[in-house]
């Protein structure tokens, strides 16, 4: 697949997680994405376990692939020279400071606009330029605390749990992506840029669409139910007779048959337990003759025989079995990369293909500062001003 991106430069200032997977699936769909870090140390994430053979880490791999390191020093006044060059050739700007610190670089979104109108502009924070926690520092799991996901995520007896995966940090990136392709969208129609402002706060608040609902029509504050979705029965996770699990989900056309195949004639005769919500208002009942029936098969025999009679079920897979899984082989899920350093690595592809089309390229990431001479020459700074730059500190 031909980037779509192609053309589209990308001048990305953030670190940690959610801007750079932003910028990766930039880079992935074919922009060209300079990333601006710190001499010696670059992003905090260089130095997060785990640790590969010769030193990198995994979790930058993760987030950083396909983009071109730079250092630059920019508390340094020639650091913040050079990233204004950059800037004055990007289309792209993408930071995740806390509100302010880019301005005080002469890095901020009018200072740059005032060189390159059309530049496109996003800030990524957590919790957005306005507001009286915008100066509030804060990672995944607190913006899980905060926003009421933790509150929502673990069984009703337990206590609050955080997500399986980090999905403020996630979420709050495809965002930004969305940002950015907003702010291209709207340039192409009015020639116009933007600073567009991305609150992870914000984004986390947005997941809650069904549990806002419920509460703005019932008035009453969801609360923990485990696998179990609170409006539609069955929907949980079940332990099949061999210790392992399955997850069932299912609506009405779906009831019939599950019961034969569990022999629950009884459940499916009672007219009550046709529609939705008369399980969900015998959910007790229900549940408690779904769980002994299912405890009666292995679980892997039991999928496929619900599978067969078009019940929405799966076994509750680990992340290695999910990822070998011949479907997930097929789509081409798990690509490669080859790193001048640790050698042939594998990674998840960004999940976005044409019809008909092979998925896309998986690209590098970039060692630290590997393309800083590379892109400082592109400026028209000539060896002796890199060398000097590179004497001074100011780049690596």
């Amino acid at each position: 697949m031909t980037g779509p991106l192609s053309g589209v430069t990308v001048l990305d200032f953030s670190r940690v997680l959610a801007a750079p997977l932003a910028t990766q699936v930039l880079a992935e769909l074919g922009a060209t994405v300079v990333k601006v870090e710190r001499p010696v140390s670059g992003d905090e994430t260089r130095g997060f376990e785990p640790r590969l053979p010769h030193g990198e880490s995994a979790y930058f791999f993760a987030f950083n692939r396909g983009k071109k390191s730079v250092t630059l020093d920019l508390k340094d006044p020639r650091g913040q020279e050079v990233a204004r060059k950059l800037a004055a050739r990007a289309d792209v700007v993408v930071e995740n400071f806390l509100p302010g610190a880019m301005d005080r670089l002469g890095l901020g979104y009018a200072d740059l606009a005032a060189g390159n109108p059309g530049l496109v502009y996003v800030s990524a924070t957590g919790f957005g330029q306005t507001g009286p926690d915008r100066d509030r520092k804060g990672y995944d799991t607190v913006f899980q605390a905060l926003s009421g996901v933790m509150a929502m995520t673990g069984e009703p007896a337990g206590p609050p749990s955080k997500t399986g995966i980090p999905v403020a940090d996630l979420t709050s990136g495809l965002w930004v992506v969305i940002a950015v392709l907003t702010g291209l969208a709207g340039r192409a129609a009015s020639g116009r840029g933007r600073h567009l402002d991305v609150s992870m706060m914000d984004v986390q608040l947005s997941l809650h669409a069904l549990n806002a609902a419920r509460l703005f029509a019932l008035g009453e504050d969801p609360v923990r139910t485990g696998t179990e979705h609170p409006g539609r029965v069955p929907s949980a996770a079940f332990q099949a007779g061999d210790g392992e699990w399955l997850h069932i989900s299912g609506s009405d056309q779906h009831w019939g048959p599950l019961c034969t195949v569990l022999g629950l004639d009884d459940l499916a005769a009672d007219p009550a337990l046709g529609g939705n919500s008369g399980r969900v208002e015998q959910r007790a009942r229900v549940m408690k003759a779904l769980r002994g029936a299912i405890a009666q098969h292995d679980r892997d025999p039991l999928v496929k025989e619900l599978r067969a009679a078009d019940v929405p079920a799966g076994a509750v897979r680990s992340v290695r079995e999910a990822l070998a899984d011949p479907h997930a082989v097929a789509r081409g899920v798990v690509g490669e990369f080859t790193h001048p350093a640790e050698g042939t690595f594998p990674a998840l592809r960004t999940p976005l293909r044409e019809t008909g089309g092979e998925p896309l390229s998986v690209g590098v990431p970039p060692q630290l500062g590997a393309d800083t001479g590379e892109v400082l020459a592109e400026l028209g700074l000539s060896p002796a001003d890199i060398e000097d730059l590179r004497t001074e500190g100011v780049i690596r």
